[in-house]
C-alpha cells in the first residue's frame, strides 16, 4: 500500500491545483505549484502539523509559481525547476504577472533539473519529464512507483495546454506529450494544474489531441 496521500486546493484568479504530495508514513510533503495562496497553504500545512522538504514547479507562469517564495521562506526549502523555464520564471512578461498589473514579479528556483533528472524527496523517488510547449521550460514529475505524474499546464483532462502565450509552441507540446507522456503505463494517474484529474489511458481514448 503506497505511503502518498494527494491533496488538493484550488488557489488564485484563474482557479489552479496546487497539490500536497504527503509520505504519510513520516508526515513530509512536498508542495506542487503553491499558486497565490500561501498563507492558506501554510495554514493547512501547520494544521496537519506536516513538514514540508521541497517546492516544485511545474512552470513558471504566475499562477503556479505566485507564492513559492514565501512558502520557501517559511518553511526554508528549495523551490526546483526545469532549467529551460529561467526564463520565464524572471521575466515578468513572459510568467504573464505584469498582465495582472503594475510591474508585474520575478521568480526563482533553487534547484534547475534537466530533462529525466530525478530525484529522492520526503521518501519518493520522482523524475522530472520536461514537456515544452505551454511554456519553454513546463514539464511534468513523474512518480513511478506510485504510478502518479503532476502534468501541470500540459496534459489536461480531455485537452491540453494553451500555446498562445509568450514561448508558447503548439508542435512542440504534443510531440513532447507524446513521445514522453503517453507512452508512461495506462493506468498512472494525472493530476493536472487545472481542472480535473484523470489517467493516461483514459487521454489516450478520449483526448482529441491524441
Amino acid at each position: 500500500m503506497s505511503n502518498l496521500e494527494i491533496q488538493q486546493y484550488v488557489v488564485g484568479p484563474v482557479a489552479t491545483n496546487c497539490y500536497f504530495l504527503v509520505n504519510k508514513n513520516i508526515k513530509e510533503c512536498i508542495i506542487v505549484d503553491p499558486g497565490a495562496a500561501g498563507v492558506q497553504l501554510a495554514k493547512r500545512i501547520d494544521e496537519q502539523e506536516l513538514k514540508p522538504v521541497a517546492i516544485l514547479l511545474t512552470h513558471g507562469h504566475f499562477d503556479h509559481a505566485g507564492d513559492a517564495d514565501y512558502m520557501a521562506e517559511t518553511y526554508q526549502i528549495p523551490i526546483y525547476a526545469a532549467d529551460a523555464e529561467r526564463v520565464t520564471l524572471e521575466s515578468p512578461e513572459i510568467n504573464l504577472s505584469a498582465s495582472m498589473g503594475d510591474l508585474g514579479e520575478v521568480y526563482h528556483a533553487d534547484v534547475f533539473l534537466k530533462d529525466g533528472e530525478e530525484m529522492i524527496l520526503a521518501g519518493f523517488s520522482i523524475r522530472m519529464i520536461l514537456t515544452p510547449g505551454h511554456t519553454p521550460g513546463g514539464c511534468c514529475y513523474y512518480l513511478p512507483k506510485e504510478m502518479v505524474l503532476m502534468s501541470g499546464d500540459s496534459l489536461f483532462c480531455g485537452s491540453v495546454g494553451r500555446t498562445d502565450f509568450p514561448g508558447g509552441s503548439m508542435s512542440d507540446l504534443i510531440r513532447s506529450l507524446k513521445e514522453k507522456v503517453m507512452v508512461l503505463p495506462a493506468s498512472v494517474k494525472v493530476f493536472p494544474g487545472h481542472n480535473d484529474m484523470t489517467t493516461i489511458e483514459q487521454e489516450t481514448y478520449y483526448n482529441p489531441y491524441f
